[in-house]
This record gives structure tokens, sequence and C-alpha cells, in this order.
């Protein structure tokens, strides 16, 4: 596993984009609730909204786009429970 459990979400508040890093934040906690040491919210500008795990990043939407929640589930148990099942929209962790 490794060292870093805290999730942050960085999202531009001139887009308006809280309810969907909300949104996020929430599927997250939802599926890493013993996992997970924190998630932050933090508010940016500039048309960003990125996902970190620690610090690095695992989701950029200028690179990536906006991430369904599946993607960044999958990306976010790699780093930090990669052997735990998503279920079925899962596909299998790295060996």
């Amino acid at each position: 596993m490794t060292e870093s459990r805290r999730v942050e979400i960085e999202y531009c508040t001139q887009c308006r984009w809280l309810p969907r890093a909300a949104w996020l934040a929430q599927e997250l906690l939802t599926t890493f609730e013993t996992e997970l040491t924190e998630l932050a919210l933090k508010p940016g500008k500039g048309g960003i909204f990125v996902v970190r795990v620690g610090d690095e990043v695992v989701w950029d939407r200028r690179e990536q786009g906006f991430p369904e929640p599946t993607a960044v589930k999958q990306a976010v148990r790699d780093r930090v429970a990669p052997g735990k099942s998503l279920g079925h929209s899962d596909k299998p962790a790295p060996e």
C-alpha cells in the first residue's frame, strides 16, 4: 500500500465546478471509506480540475477531460488499495 492515503480534488471556482468535485468526493469516500485518511476539496481558478493522491496527479482535466467516477476510482484504488475490487465496473488491478 502506498504511503499517502490523502486525496485532493482541486476545482475551478470561476467555472462553478464545486458540485462536480463534491459529487466525485462522495463517490471516493463511499468506495474507500476505510482506505482513505483524508479527502480535501481545494478551490482553484483557471479551469482547473485535478485529482491527486498524495502529491501525485492521477487525473487532470486539461489532459484527460472530465473523469468518469470509475476511472478515478481505479486510479485511486491502484495507489491506496491495489487488491480492492471495485465490483462490476472494475478492471483487474495490476499485479
